[in-house]
């Protein structure tokens, strides 16, 4: 039920707004406030999901309520309502984000629709913090080791930069989460992170799915496509598992990194990317280098900033947050209530040894939740946790 305050110390035009509102849909619920320190009491004690808000009013002026309202809840949409000698201020509100300014009188469609697009624009930046709040938490990065905490504060120095990382570690370590916190703590975080598995995509398909191609470019390509370096324009790209490339395909990322452009598969037309570089392998490039798999000038161009992800056997004292962490997922995702791990449990998953490393520790207590006891004891981990 969205929630609308009207701020308006004239008694009758206060009185026409909260009509046509609440005649206009009757699940909006109204409520007034007849000067502005009142009116930041109540954006203060509730939750608005739309403020109307007259200009010119006694002991606290609307600009002065704008203001105020953006630092308490900055994501509650402003309507300013302006008498004709105020249109000015009005005009200059907007800078202040004010979403828009309705003149005195009040034009009845123009103020629906006002209304209407306020909350819209209301609910969608709700429903992305939300989405947000679940990406984030999706990829938590769980830990207090000295290795983990020397990760976290790089990806901080880091991220804020358009330096290109390159992020190496074994299999199953974590560095997907690497890439996602450094494409969420950086300026491009509102646009996109496009994910390539290098190693998924056969090597005679993956100019095509990086680059994109044109229609006729070879058998099967009946239309023009895009390939992902557009669709992290203006973002970040992922480029897991680089070690797992074709020559080929190196080549051309080296030009896109070179000169931020790139030619679709059969068409010579350049087109101009704005891209971010993340990459990652769990592949000793030096090494690849050396035997001629991989190209040392692209690795110098990728390895501006170098994040190692230690393996699990590395930071085993991250076990036990790892453990409550997953615990605490699994319970949340199957809707049961969550199950303790007893200390000599967990002193015995410390001392395992974790070749699939972050990976195999979740599917291990997945295991040992499903099998175990009501709270999971060594002998369970003995039983259960075996490969």
């Amino acid at each position: 039920m969205p929630r609308i305050l009207v701020i308006e110390d004239e008694a009758a035009i206060r009185r026409v707004l909260v009509k046509i509102l609440s005649e206009e849909n009757d699940t909006y619920q109204v409520d007034e406030a007849v000067d502005g320190l009142e009116g930041i009491e109540k954006i203060k004690n509730e939750d608005y999901d739309l403020v109307l808000c007259d200009i010119k009013m006694p002991k606290m002026d609307g600009v002065e309520v704008l203001e105020a309202t953006k630092k308490i809840k900055a994501e509650v949409p402003v309507v300013m309502i302006s008498g004709h000698g105020d249109l000015d201020t009005a005009v200059n509100t907007m800078r202040l984000r004010a979403f828009d300014y309705i003149s005195k009188p009040p034009d009845l469609n123009r103020l629906l629709n006002t209304v209407r697009n306020a909350l819209d624009r209301k609910e969608l930046v709700v429903a992305n913090k939300i989405l947000k709040k679940k990406v984030s938490k999706k990829y938590d990065m769980i830990g207090e080791s000295k290795a983990i905490s020397r990760i976290k504060d790089m990806i901080d120095k880091v991220a804020p930069t358009d330096a290109r990382v390159l992020i190496t570690g074994p299999n199953g370590t974590g560095k997907e989460l690497v890439a996602h916190w450094l494409h969420e703590k950086s300026a491009r975080s509102k646009g996109s992170l496009i994910e390539v598995n290098c190693a998924a995509i056969p090597s005679e398909l993956i100019e095509s799915e990086l680059f994109g191609h044109v229609k006729g470019a070879f058998t099967s390509a009946n239309k023009d496509r895009a390939g992902k370096f557009e669709a992290a324009n203006g973002g970040t790209i992922f480029l897991d598992e680089i070690g797992d490339m074709s020559l080929s395909a190196q080549a051309k990322v080296l030009r896109a990194l070179q000169e931020n452009k790139i030619q679709r598969v059969g068409s010579d037309r350049d087109i101009k990317v704005d891209v971010r570089v993340i990459a990652a392998t769990n592949k000793n490039l030096k090494k690849e280098i050396e035997e001629g798999r991989f190209r040392e000038d692209l690795y110098h161009r990728l390895a501006v900033i170098l994040i190692e992800v230690p393996s699990l056997n590395n930071r085993r004292e991250d076990i036990p947050l790892l453990v409550r962490h997953f615990s605490e997922k699994i319970a949340s995702d199957n809707g049961s209530s969550q199950k303790g791990f007893s200390d000599k449990a967990i002193k015995q998953l410390q001392e395992y040894d974790w070749t699939g490393n972050i990976r195999e520790l979740r599917n291990v207590v997945e295991r040992l939740i499903i099998l175990g006891g009501q709270e999971v004891s060594e002998q369970d981990v003995k039983l259960f946790a075996s490969k």
